[in-house]
């Protein structure tokens, strides 16, 4: 722990420093304290870490520093076992980094869980790897160096998610919010993830970030690392730079706030490394010495009992639980690493930047993964002498008042390369649609040495140079898609997104690469590709469709996007036209490749969670069957998951679905009817239940304020459509006619609804409900409801399609009879009305109306309405056809239209004449053909008069 230094050789090699501290420390604070105890406490960690025989290499995440030094420390040292501060978890994964292009994450996926709450799923753990951190180097020198163990010693995905359990909270990796919104799509390829980070360093203390970043003149931590850490390490040497990162992590761990959670959870983190190191050490018989531990500064500066491996105390690690977790890589992004650890928007690909530069400056050669794309074919490399190691004395001796003493070396101006950069800010802003010019470049290049003058720095860094590009060509607006900041960070380096090769994809996503090779397009490229399909030319191509669809229906929206062609029930394009973007949406079909080994093994699991889910509906289980059955085909499927919905309609006491359910089971029930030779059992078990089920909550709907106009239509419509099945399959239709009967609606939009369906069931005559919108439209009080009606009478159309002439009928009488002061200021209502509750059903009234009235205008101003028409005179009826009464007998219809009966008269040689329509000479009575042939009617007298 923290205190004075331990008895043994070379106790007093920070003496010199102590001292030094003790006197700023009673010079600053007036005396010795609490700020001595804290500067000599940062010393004794720096003292502890550095004496540990086991070498601690502390790194910051995604550093350059911390990868030049890591890859000239791997090439001296040659250590056999790398200990790397990683979930244990993920170290079969790694050596399919080979495959990637980098940036990259590992991923842990856990879609079911067991142990943990249900609203955490799916569980996701990613740790982001970039080229230029120090993780990589010792990854790729471990893996491709022959005798060499790798082994990951942090706590596993499922202890991530154990050890926020315990505290109620998301876990600490996830507490960092983004410093801004990130520009580009990328930011959103960890998804929702908690990230895993080697090497978190910055201050928990807001008041001691605050402080550097005003005297050190910059806006964000990021500019803060790179200008007072970053470029002093890039050049000194391995003690120096272990212990410069011993003391930051011990000043960060000293001065955090008092969070204990998450101080708890860091602590349990070094007992778990240190108790896992440990434990590989006794079990291989390792000498420490040829051991280097990978991990954070914020970690290497621990006070834990259990540090070192001489260390003391005891940690239990909890098993772990009974949650499934898969593993795979996933596509990373700098703007995704970026926005998941806080980091200043382009802080990543700046640091991409000044790795490449450190390394062109010290020749240092780094590692790299054999045969990974984008690697340079290996050399055949000279056997090496093994490195001496370095003496202990050296180890320990103090580097840190010889660096904290020693001026900032100010880097000179390179004037070439910053006018590049004027340059090619100047040309992209042009070609993004700013006015920038010449003149631009040179105020850029002015500006940042001014700005960099300003902030005492020599030579201008990135972002003295971004704010100046800001300054001197964004002025007022951003013409273009992208602003002036965003042009920088692109002409810098831009965001790197990283690829996973084909080997390094799970089954799913390889099998889905290969059915879709008859396109042959490359699938792994970002961006937008349009695939043609000609089913009819080449038939192969339908499977290809049929993956397509099934991609439509699990990927995010923008994967698989259909431009021409459909897919509904009974109906097949033969010629189909889609935009793809599988390798934009790579890390979506990676984590469906967590759930199975192929697409429609995933899509089954999908439709049965969605309907056995604890929030399933009727209507949710229905789509679920027409999804079985178009992208599945097979009927085993969509009957399971049709008695299941057959199941939750008698089990539901609501009709908030009854829209959706009328809707797709008419698109089955007419599937069915056209392609099957019978309804499946299913179907007609949910058609009687629905028909007795919609009857019983009939009444209660009408009177229920939550119940919309338009779910009770849905559900006299499923009672009318479907009564006719209903009936035949052992229904009574008196039970509708008594739930009818019983409702007694108050709402007006209810009530015409009610209107409508006693006219369905003849309770109530066309001729009835003309005159009740008569006296409507005669009311005064009820005018300002009129149009709540007319939207009842529009929702009627539903169930009873035939109302559509009363419809327009009472809306043309509204507007025929009423006068302008009644009728404008209840018109905008009117309007408001269909258009919310029956925009669908407009398209019925149109062209119900298109028939109804004229074609032309010149012919409205003669043209009457057929409910305005006078009766017609009565029609002539054929000799004969006299009653016993002296009136007419037969069908009227008949009688009205005589040229129906006079064509088929003259087909079976009849020569009738029609009789005048006040009479006619007498006649025989009767029908003419039974008085011609009599014999019929005398048997049938003599049967009847015998029975």
């Amino acid at each position: 722990m923290s205190g004075s230094p331990t008895d043994g050789p070379g106790e007093t090699s920070f003496a010199a420093l102590r001292g030094q501290l003790h006197e700023a420390a009673t010079a600053f604070a007036d005396g010795p304290g609490a700020l001595e105890g804290i500067l000599l406490g940062m010393v004794d960690d720096v003292d502890r870490a550095v004496r540990e025989p086991l070498e601690i290499f502390p790194v910051c995440h995604h550093s350059p520093a911390s990868a030049l030094a890591m890859a000239r420390r791997l090439r001296e040292k040659q250590p056999k076992v790398v200990y790397l501060e990683l979930c244990e978890d993920m170290a079969p994964l790694l050596g399919e980094l080979r495959n990637c292009r980098l940036p990259v994450a590992v991923q842990a996926f856990a879609s079911d869980i067991d142990g943990f709450p249900a609203e955490w799923a799916p569980l996701s753990v990613v740790a982001p790897i970039t080229e230029a951190s120090a993780e990589y180097q010792a990854i790729a020198y471990a893996l491709d160096t022959p005798g060499v163990e790798l082994v990951l010693v942090d706590r596993s995905s499922d202890h991530v998610f154990q050890w926020d359990s315990r505290h109620g909270e998301r876990a600490p990796e996830a507490a960092a919010g983004p410093a801004e919104p990130a520009p580009e799509s990328g930011a959103a390829l960890h998804g929702e993830a908690v990230g895993v980070e080697i090497g978190d360093l910055r201050p928990r203390f807001a008041e001691l970030e605050e402080h550097l970043l005003r005297h050190g003149k910059v806006r964000h931590w990021s500019e803060w690392w790179h200008q007072y850490v970053e470029v002093p390490l890039g050049d000194s040497d391995h003690a120096a730079y272990r212990q410069v990162m011993f003391l930051v992590g011990s000043l960060f761990r000293r001065l955090a706030p008092g969070d204990g959670e998450r101080v708890r959870v860091d602590e349990d983190r070094e007992r778990y490394m240190w108790t896992r190191m440990r434990e590989h050490l006794a079990a291989s018989g390792a000498d420490p010495e040829d051991c280097l531990y990978v991990c954070g500064a914020f970690h290497a500066a621990s006070r834990v009992d259990e540090f070192g491996v001489a260390g003391g105390g005891s940690f239990d690690i909890s098993p772990r639980s009974a949650t499934t977790w898969q593993y795979g890589l996933i596509p990373s992004s700098h703007a995704a690493i970026e926005a998941q650890f806080g980091l200043a928007s382009g802080a990543v690909s700046i640091a991409a930047t000044q790795w490449a530069k450190n390394l062109k400056r010290t020749r240092v050669q780094p590692y790299r993964l054999a045969g990974q794309d984008g690697a340079k074919k290996p050399r055949t490399a000279k056997k090496a002498a093994p490195a001496a190691p370095a003496p202990p004395s050296e180890a320990a001796a103090d580097r840190l008042s010889g660096f904290l003493r020693r001026p900032p070396v100010l880097d000179t101006l390179d004037e070439a390369e910053l006018l590049g950069w004027s340059v090619d800010i100047v040309r992209a802003a042009r070609r993004s649609g700013y006015l920038a010019s010449t003149a631009d470049a040179i105020a850029v290049f002015e500006t940042s040495i001014l700005l960099a003058g300003m902030r005492d720095r020599a030579k201008p860094t990135p972002y003295d140079f971004q704010d100046a590009a800001i300054t001197c060509i964004e002025k007022d607006s951003v013409p273009g898609r992208r602003d002036v900041r965003r042009l920088v960070e692109i002409m810098m380096g831009g965001d790197r997104i990283g690829r996973v090769g084909y080997d390094a994809l799970p089954p799913l996503a390889r099998d889905v690469h290969d059915r879709l090779a008859p396109l042959e397009l490359k699938l792994q490229q970002r961006g937008v590709q349009r695939a043609l399909l000609d089913m009819n030319a080449r038939p192969e191509l339908g499977a290809c469709s049929d993956v397509l669809w099934m991609l439509r229906r699990l990927l995010p929206h923008g994967a698989a996007r259909p431009i021409m062609g459909e897919r509904k029930l009974g109906e097949r394009s033969i010629q189909e036209s889609w935009d793809l973007a599988l390798g934009t949406h790579q890390r979506a079909l990676i984590e469906l490749g967590y759930e199975g080994v192929s697409i429609e093994q995933v899509l089954e699991q999908r439709l049965r969670r969605d309907a056995y889910g604890p929030r399933a509906t009727t209507a949710v289980v229905l789509a679920a069957v027409e999804d079985a059955t178009l992208y599945l085909r097979g009927r085993r499927l969509a009957d399971e998951l049709g008695t299941r919905a057959l199941e939750v309609l008698t089990a539901e006491r609501t009709v908030d679905g009854a829209p959706e359910v009328l809707r797709r089971v008419r698109g089955l029930l007419a599937y069915y009817r056209t392609g099957e030779p019978v309804l499946p059992p299913w179907v007609e078990s949910f058609v009687k239940a629905g028909y007795a089920h919609y009857c019983t909550l009939l009444p209660t709907a009408f009177t229920d304020e939550d119940v919309t106009a338009g779910q009770v239509a849905a559900m006299m419509g499923f009672l009318f459509s479907m009564e006719g099945l209903a009936l035949s399959l052992g229904c009574d239709r008196a039970q509708l006619e008594l739930a009818v009967a019983q409702s007694r609606p108050t709402d007006p939009e209810r009530t015409a609804l009610l209107w409508a369906a006693q006219v369905q069931l003849g309770a109530l005559s066309r001729a009835e409900l003309r005159e009740r919108c008569d006296e409507l439209l005669a009311n005064p009080m009820v005018v300002p409801a009129y149009p709540r009606y007319l939207s009842g009478f529009v929702h009627a159309l539903v169930p009873v399609p035939g109302l559509a002439d009363v419809v327009v009928e009472a809306v043309s009488n509204a507007f025929g009879r009423l006068p302008d002061p009644v009728l404008l200021p209840w018109l905008p209502t009117l309007i408001t009305t269909l258009r919310a509750g029956a925009a669908d059903l407009a398209p019925l009234l149109i062209r119900e109306a298109g028939r109804i009235f004229p074609a032309r205008l010149a012919a409205l101003d003669a043209w009457v309405p057929p409910w305005r028409e006078a009766p017609e005179a009565a029609a002539p009826v054929l000799v004969g056809t006299k009653s016993a009464g002296g009136g007419n007998r037969g069908a009227a219809l008949l009688f009205t239209h005589p040229r129906t009966l006079d064509a088929v008269a003259e087909l079976l040689g009849c020569d009738g004449t029609w009789a005048p329509p006040g009479g006619g000479p007498a006649g025989p009575g009767g029908a003419a053909l039974m008085a011609r042939h009599p014999d019929s009617a005398t048997a049938w007298e003599s049967l009847l008069a015998g029975a």
